[in-house]
C-alpha cells in the first residue's frame, strides 16, 4: 500500500500542483486506497463464504440422497442382518463376499447406513461418493479382487474424480480432481467400493480433526475429545464402526495418532513403498520429513490384506517410481524369536502414565513369549526435532502455508500453532532468545521456525538428515535388534491442546524423518491409577508444555491405550508381523 501511495505522490509532483492541492489529493487518494483494500477484503470474505456454504450444500445433499438409498434399500431387503455383517472382522467379510455367502449390496448397505449414523454423532464425514452406487452395480465383474465388495473410505486430501481435496482449507476449493489417486484406482481393480471422504484438520499439519469448512470431528470414544488427526474423520469414523478399512495418510503422525485415540490399528508404510500419486499434501516440495499413505483398521490382519492388496503389479505399473517389491507372506508368518529394543521415555517428552504403563506390559508379555528386550535410546532427539524436523517442515518459515491460509479465518484448532509464524524473522529469533532461560524447546522451536534461510543452508540439512538415518541405522545395528517398541501419544485429548503442544509427537514425527515403517496397536485402557498418578505428572522440564500436556490428557479414564512397533525401511511385513504379536499377546492375557 505505502508503494502505491509513494507512486501516487511522485505522479503528483510531477504534475506541478501546489503542495496544498497535492497533499488535498494525495489524501483522497490514501483514504481511497484504503477504501477499495477494505472492499476487495469484503468481496475476498464474501466470496469465501459463499464458497463454503455450496460445500457444506454439497455435503448435506450427498448424506441425504445416500439416506434415501439406504431406506430403498432397506424396504426392498428386510432380511438383511446389519449387526451380523457389521461384526465381522475385514477377514471374514470377505471371505463370505468371495464364497457369495454375503453379497457386495448388502455389505455396501449396511455399512452406509452406519456411516451415516456416525456421522451425526461424529461430523466425520467431508461427503458421500455417490458415484459408489454406480460402482457398486458393476463390481460383480471383478470377483478376483483380494478387496471384492468391501466398502472403504479415504482420507479427504485422496484424490476421487469429481470430488475436492481441500486439505481443510477453503483456498482449494471447487478445484476438482480430474483423475483419481492411484491408490484409489488399485482399490477398485481389488474389488473395493470407496464410498465416503473423511474430515481432517484446517491445513493437515496439525493433529486436532477441525476446519472451517466442515468443523470439528469428536472421539467416537468420548465426545469431549479430539479423535486425532491429520487423518481424524477415518480414525472416528472406523472407530465409530461406520468403516471396516479405511485410508489416511501420515507426516508426523497423522495415521497413529487418530490410531492411537480413537482404539484402532494404523500403519505407516516405509515412505516411498505405496503410491503417493494422487495424494494431495497442503503444500509441495517439503522433502526433509516424507508422509505415506497407509491403511487404518480394527485389527492388524485387515492392514496386512489391504497391504496386500496394494502392493500388486496394477499400482507398479501406474506408479514406475514405487519399487516393484510385492508383499512378503513369508516374513508376516515367520515365527522364529525377536531381537526387540523399546523405551519408556526419549528424554524430550515424559509420556502420560497410561502411555508408560503400556509400554511396560507389553514389554513383560513379549519377554514371556521368548523375545529379547533391549533397552533403546534415540539418539539426539532435541537437536534431530529442532534441527531436522522443523526446519525441514518450516525451511521456509512458514510461507507456503500461511499463502494456504490466506483470505480465511484460522480455526481454533490451528490459530496458536500457526500465530507465531506470521512472526517476522527478527521477532522470532528475539523471543528464542529471551525464552531459552525459562523454556529451552519453545525457545528452539522459534528459533528453527525461522527456516533455513539459504538453498546452501537447505542442502546442508537434507545432508544432515541422511546422516541422521545412516547413524541411527548404524544404531541398531550395534545393538542386533529387529524392531522397536516405544509409546504413541495419547490418550485421546481434550479439546483446544493440539494445536498448543508440538514437544510429544517427538514419539511420532522422528520415524516419519528417518523413513522406518511404524504402526500402532491398542493394548488397554486408561484407568482410574493411570488418572491418580497423572495429578502427581511433573513432566521433563516442567515447562509451559508439560502443563499443557497434562491438561491436555487429564479425563481419560476408560479410553483407549496402544503403543507403537517400528521397523528399518522396507521391512514393512516384520513391522506388521510385531504389530500382530502385540495383537495376539494382548488378547491371551486378557483372556
Amino acid at each position: 500500500m505505502s508503494v502505491v501511495m509513494d507512486n501516487v505522490k511522485q505522479f503528483l509532483q510531477g504534475a506541478r500542483l501546489d503542495s496544498g492541492t497535492a497533499a488535498l489529493l494525495t489524501g483522497a487518494a490514501c483514504g481511497a486506497g484504503a477504501v477499495l483494500t477494505l472492499v476487495r477484503q469484503v468481496y475476498r470474505h464474501q466470496v469465501a463464504k459463499e464458497k463454503v456454504q455450496r460445500a457444506r450444500n454439497r455435503r448435506a445433499d450427498s448424506l441425504q440422497r445416500a439416506e434415501q438409498a439406504v431406506l430403498r434399500y432397506k424396504k426392498s431387503h428386510p432380511g438383511t442382518d446389519s449387526a451380523l455383517i457389521l461384526a465381522m472382522s475385514l477377514s471374514e467379510l470377505t471371505n463370505s463376499l468371495q464364497e457369495g455367502l454375503l453379497s457386495p449390496e448388502e455389505v455396501f448397505y449396511s455399512y452406509m447406513e452406519k456411516t451415516l449414523d456416525v456421522n451425526k454423532d461424529l461430523n466425520c464425514c467431508t461427503g458421500i461418493l455417490l458415484e459408489s452406487f454406480d460402482q457398486l452395480k458393476s463390481v460383480a465383474s471383478n470377483k478376483e479382487g483380494l478387496l471384492y465388495g468391501v466398502p472403504v473410505s479415504i482420507k479427504e486430501n485422496y484424490a476421487y474424480k469429481g470430488h475436492d481435496m481441500t486439505c481443510g482449507v477453503i483456498v482449494n476449493l471447487e478445484q476438482p480432481a480430474e483423475r483419481d489417486s492411484v491408490i484409489v484406482e488399485v482399490l477398485k481393480r481389488q474389488g473395493a467400493i470407496p464410498f465416503v471422504k473423511t474430515n481432517v484438520p484446517q491445513a493437515l499439519l496439525n493433529y486436532d480433526c477441525s476446519n472451517t469448512i466442515y468443523g470439528q470431528t469428536l472421539n467416537p470414544r468420548n465426545l469431549q475429545k479430539t479423535p486425532g488427526g491429520s487423518s481424524g474423520g477415518e480414525g472416528a469414523l472406523v472407530g465409530g464402526g461406520g468403516s471396516v478399512l479405511g485410508f489416511g495418510s501420515d507426516v508426523g503422525g497423522s495415521i497413529r495418532i487418530p490410531a492411537s485415540f480413537c482404539g484402532i490399528c494404523g500403519f505407516k508404510p516405509t515412505a516411498g513403498r505405496l503410491s503417493s500419486l494422487g495424494l494431495h499434501p497442503i503444500y509441495r516440495g517439503q522433502k526433509s520429513v516424507p508422509s505415506s499413505p497407509g491403511p487404518m483398521a480394527r485389527d492388524v490382519d485387515s492392514l496386512v490384506l489391504s497391504m496386500q492388496a496394494l502392493l500388486c503389479d496394477h499400482m507398479f505399473t501406474l506408479d514406475p517410481t514405487v519399487p516393484p517389491i510385492p508383499f512378503n507372506k513369508q516374513i508376516y508368518q515367520s515365527s522364529k524369536p525377536l531381537r526387540i529394543g523399546y523405551l519408556e521415555c526419549d528424554g524430550y517428552s515424559q509420556p502420560s502414565p497410561s502411555m508408560s504403563r503400556g509400554i511396560r506390559e507389553v514389554k513383560a508379555l513379549l519377554e514371556q513369549a521368548g523375545h529379547t528386550l533391549v533397552p533403546y535410546s534415540p539418539l539426539k532427539i532435541s537437536y534431530v526435532l529442532h534441527d531436522l524436523v522443523i526446519k525441514g517442515i518450516l525451511a521456509d518459515g512458514g510461507t507456503s502455508l500461511i499463502k494456504k491460509l490466506e483470505g480465511a479465518p484460522l480455526d481454533p484448532c490451528l490459530r496458536p500453532q500457526v500465530i507465531p509464524y506470521y512472526f517476522p524473522k527478527w521477532l522470532k529469533k528475539t523471543l528464542s532468545f529471551l525464552l531459552k532461560p525459562v523454556s529451552p524447546r519453545l525457545s528452539a522451536s522459534f528459533s528453527s521456525a525461522c527456516g533455513v534461510g539459504s538453498v546452501e543452508n537447505l542442502w546442508k540439512q537434507h545432508a544432515a538428515v541422511e546422516d541422521y538415518i545412516h547413524d541411527t541405522v548404524a544404531e541398531w545395528r550395534r545393538l542386533n535388534i529387529d524392531v522397536l517398541l516405544c509409546p504413541v501419544i495419547g490418550p485421546a485429548f481434550n479439546f483446544d491442546y493440539c494445536g498448543r503442544i508440538s514437544s510429544v509427537l517427538s514419539y511420532m514425527i522422528l520415524y516419519n524423518l528417518l523413513t522406518f515403517p511404524a504402526g500402532v496397536v491398542p493394548v488397554s485402557t486408561v484407568t482410574a491409577e493411570d488418572e491418580e498418578e497423572l495429578r502427581h505428572y511433573k513432566g521433563i522440564y516442567k515447562d509451559h508444555w508439560d502443563k499443557l500436556f497434562k491438561r491436555a490428557v487429564t479425563g481419560g479414564e476408560g479410553l483407549p491405550v496402544a503403543v507403537q512397533c517400528v521397523a528399518l525401511p522396507w521391512q514393512d511385513e516384520l513391522c506388521l508381523r510385531f504389530m500382530k504379536e502385540v495383537e495376539q499377546l494382548v488378547k491371551r492375557s486378557r483372556e
